[in-house]
């Protein structure tokens, strides 16, 4: 499978009971050049993350790099290296006497410089191998400077209800996520730091939308996540009562949940993640790879009042 300019995708103090958090089957890659590194970036239902090429060396003294032939000192090069499946991609049984494998090779590469060239970029295939097809690829400790990866998972969502932890009937109760559950960072470090040790690799993901079905028989509403200032992360203005708030995501429950097993209404989330990455000091900012769902649930206690407390 060739990533060099696929793009499909992809970025919460627990207040109720949070039942189980299950993975959708979204997922995406993109590969990217910069400095002297070749990353080979993924995002789906589970987390995110990356493969790199050509190691984080840095030299600060004004003295030309080496170059990858230079580096690996007359040892030969292995262009591929064998890495677990990532978590939320989903395979059939491999055949028998095998296992499936993630394939990264390293392909249209130059020895001769010290990046790998130009058109150096990364091939990511899942293959099933028998002992001797992953031999194909082996690990000599040399060419561990090539190669670098990282992984971050997303947190375990916690759904926020305001302006109570328990919603009233007939008064609106608002949702967010807590700024904890709804935003993840992951750095490699100093991955292009060649001629600018700033000029790293970062990885964000992002909650950009977040879909709740609020279990009471009426029909699921959606929200935009992640537009709040930072001094308000959820939205909601605490100098003004429920009925005069200006966020949106919010729903009025008519019927206590009494009724309901456990007396708690299940509320179903789906939540949308967006992962960017940031090179340095790029003035452009954050590039977006693309998005990734997963599903949660939720249990929620819903009281009659009349008044409105705390």
């Amino acid at each position: 499978m060739h990533n060099r300019v696929g793009r499909t995708l992809l970025t919460l103090s627990a207040v109720l009971a949070l039942l189980m958090c299950v993975p959708a089957t979204t997922a995406a890659a993109d590969t990217i050049q910069t400095g002297n590194t070749v990353c080979s970036m993924y995002v789906n239902s589970t987390g995110f993350g990356a493969y790199c090429t050509s190691g984080n060396a840095y030299l600060g003294d004004g003295t030309p790099p080496p170059t990858w032939r230079e580096r690996l000192n007359g040892r030969p090069f292995v262009p591929c290296r064998n890495f677990p499946i990532p978590d939320g991609i989903h395979l059939p049984q491999a055949p028998e006497g095998k296992k499936w494998v993630l394939r990264v090779t390293i392909t249209d590469y130059d020895l001769n410089t010290y990046n790998g060239g130009n058109k150096a970029h990364l091939e990511r295939a899942y293959v099933p191998v028998n002992a001797e097809e992953e031999a194909q690829c082996p690990e000599p400790d040399y060419m561990d400077q090539f190669w670098m990866k990282f992984k971050s998972t997303y947190p375990t969502p916690a759904l926020v209800v305001k302006p109570t932890f328990t919603p009233r009937v007939n008064v609106p109760a608002f949702f967010s996520l807590t700024k904890e559950s709804s935003e993840q960072y992951k750095n490699t470090g100093e991955l292009s730091g060649y001629y600018d040790p700033q000029h790293n690799l970062t990885m964000r993901g992002m909650v950009v939308e977040m879909k709740v079905d609020p279990g009471d028989g009426t029909r699921p509403f959606t929200c935009l996540m992640g537009t709040t200032p930072a001094d308000d992360p959820d939205g909601y203005d605490e100098t003004q009562d429920p009925f005069h708030q200006m966020n949106t995501c919010k729903h009025k429950y008519l019927r206590s949940s009494a009724s309901q097993p456990d007396s708690m209404y299940t509320v179903k989330l789906t939540i949308t993640w967006e992962v960017s990455y940031w090179i340095g000091r790029d003035s452009g900012g954050w590039h977006s790879i693309g998005k990734a769902t997963v599903t949660a649930v939720q249990r929620l206690p819903v009281q009659e009042a009349q008044a409105i407390g705390g």
